[in-house]
Parts: C-alpha cells; sequence; structure tokens
C-alpha cells in the first residue's frame, strides 16, 4: 500500500459571522445568553466533514464550483489555514504555487528575491545559487532579473514565480490555477515541467477548472460540492460525472 503523505480525517473549517448589535448595549446585557446562542450558531461553513487521503508520488486533482472549498483544502494542506475540527497531517516539505509572486519583496530584484524565496522554503543558500541559473532561464526575464520587480508586470511575476517554485526540488506541489502564466509558449513550458514533475514521482495537489488539464495532470480527483465531497475516484469518472451535472 503507498504511502499517505497527505490525510484530511473529518475535517471542517468554518468562520464566524459577525452582526451588529441591535437594541443598544442595555439590551445587549439583558439577552447575553441569547446572544452568545446566535454567535455560537451564526458561521459560514467554508469546509464540511472533508476526508481524504494523497499518496506519495500521486497527481491529486480538486475540483468544483467557485466558492465550494478547493482553495481552503489547499491553505489548510499548506499549513496558512488550521481547520475548526478533524485533523490534517502533511509529511514532506510543501511548494505552493498559488498566488504567484505574492511572497516577494518589492525592492529586491529578481535575482535577489529568487535567493530570499528559496530560503524561505526551506533550502540552504548554496543550494538555491546552484539552481538560480536555470530559474532565470526558465522565467525568460532577461536583463529585468536584475531590476527591483516593482517594475514587473503582474505576468512577470508570475514567471519568476512559478520558475522559481518548479525548480527548487520540490517534494508536495499545491497547484491553483496556475497554467494561464505568460504566454501560449510559457503555458506549454509550465505544462511540461509539470508533467515531468508527474514522470518523476513527485506528489502534486492541482486544483482547476480547466478539467481538461485535470484530465491530463491528476491521477484521481477530489469533487467538492457545497462544501462537502461529491465524489472521489479516478479523474476520468470524476471528470466525467462533474461535466455532466454542468450540461445538465
Amino acid at each position: 500500500m503507498s504511502e499517505s503523505v497527505i490525510t484530511f480525517d473529518n475535517v471542517s473549517k468554518y468562520y464566524p459571522l459577525y452582526h451588529h448589535l441591535t437594541g443598544g448595549f442595555k439590551h445587549f446585557l439583558f439577552n447575553f445568553p441569547q446572544w452568545i446562542r446566535t454567535l455560537k450558531h451564526s458561521r459560514f461553513n467554508a469546509l464540511c466533514n472533508i476526508s481524504f487521503e494523497v499518496s506519495k508520488g500521486e497527481s491529486f486533482g480538486i475540483i468544483g464550483r467557485n466558492g465550494a472549498g478547493k482553495s481552503t483544502t489547499l491553505g489548510l494542506i499548506a499549513g496558512v489555514l488550521n481547520p475548526s475540527q478533524g485533523k490534517v497531517a502533511v509529511s514532506g516539505r510543501i511548494s505552493p504555487l498559488l498566488e504567484l509572486g505574492a511572497g516577494f519583496h518589492p525592492e529586491l530584484t529578481g535575482r535577489e528575491n529568487i535567493i530570499l524565496n528559496g530560503v524561505l522554503m526551506g533550502l540552504l543558500r548554496v543550494e538555491v545559487m546552484r539552481k538560480i541559473n536555470e530559474i532565470i532561464a526558465f522565467s525568460e526575464l532577461g536583463d529585468f532579473i536584475d531590476q527591483p520587480i516593482r517594475m514587473y508586470s503582474s505576468g512577470m511575476l508570475a514567471r519568476l514565480g512559478f520558475s522559481v517554485v518548479a525548480h527548487l526540488d520540490p517534494e508536495i506541489l499545491l497547484i491553483d490555477e496556475i497554467l494561464a502564466v505568460g504566454d501560449i509558449e510559457f503555458q506549454k513550458k509550465c505544462v511540461d515541467k509539470l508533467m515531468d514533475f508527474k514522470k518523476k514521482g513527485i506528489t502534486m495537489v492541482f486544483v482547476s477548472h480547466s478539467l481538461d488539464s485535470v484530465k491530463m495532470i491528476c491521477d484521481r480527483t477530489l469533487w467538492i460540492e457545497n462544501h462537502v465531497v461529491k465524489m472521489l475516484g479516478s479523474t476520468e469518472e470524476v471528470v466525467g460525472d462533474y461535466a455532466k451535472s454542468y450540461a445538465v
């Protein structure tokens, strides 16, 4: 049996909904128990009792409509969110391809940001320097690599973000709608890189609205609908049923 590197065990994530006081502070004090009960039951459920496992080396897809809970699931895997209930267990170094370029410092150059991000991802500086020329070449940023990234367009930031994460030996790669990076040729480079990761047995969790991309990359797929698991199984089967649900 394959080793599980990501496990969700009856995971729920919810956020409290806040209310304005009506009737004044005195009314609030006299009805304090009622207010407490109201606050306890006023919440937004982003995920409800989600359970699944991702095996080492597996390419795992997550699909669903906007607001279903896909990005919340990635946030829980990445550790930037904590579950409200249940348990999330992750074994391995996480490399997120979520908001490309979000962690860059605007006053540092592209080259300096490569080094900074590599170190923040848990690598030694010497390990980053060993890869830096390969990262720069892949990004196709040319002379801009030595300019402050406040001068970069959003497309240039995305190119650099993908290039950094994709070349620093990821163990578990989290991917959220990043295949629209740059022009058509660069998008193809990104897809080719992901397929190379797949061949090498690097664990990937891939969120996308592009069903063709999910079918090409993922072994199994999780369909989240209205914050709960709708279906989990082979990508061909899950994507097929998901597509049919939209065709109705």
